[in-house]
């Protein structure tokens, strides 16, 4: 039987728990990794967020600044934060490849 902890593992992540290949991305990998992170159930709200960070990511190739991505949805600056536990997740749930030393402390500290 493939349970989701042999899906996970079946992935390509980094030694970071960072997809290594983003096409390889959709959103049952997304699934399995939020599962993982400890978010059983990505929500309309989670799949907002999701948007965000690819969209951004795939113009500038960067992160964003979460404060706009709560904002821009009308939320408040912990928005990102309770639905994916810290902003770091979102990003690996967004399945976007490392984001870099300086993003990642960004993203923890979120």
């Amino acid at each position: 039987m493939n349970t989701a902890r042999d899906q996970y593992y079946a992935l390509e992540l980094d030694e970071n728990a960072f997809i290594s290949d983003a096409d390889s991305w959709n959103e049952r990998a997304a699934a399995i990794i939020a599962e993982h992170r400890g978010i059983p159930v990505l929500t309309e709200e989670h799949w907002k967020v999701i948007a965000a960070l690819r969209e951004h990511y795939h113009r500038y190739g960067v992160a964003p600044a979460m404060f706009n991505v709560c904002r821009s949805n009308g939320k408040g600056t912990d928005w990102v934060h309770k639905l994916f536990h810290s902003c770091l997740d979102a990003w690996r749930v967004a399945g976007l490849p490392d984001p870099g030393e300086e993003a990642k402390s960004y993203l923890s500290d979120m």
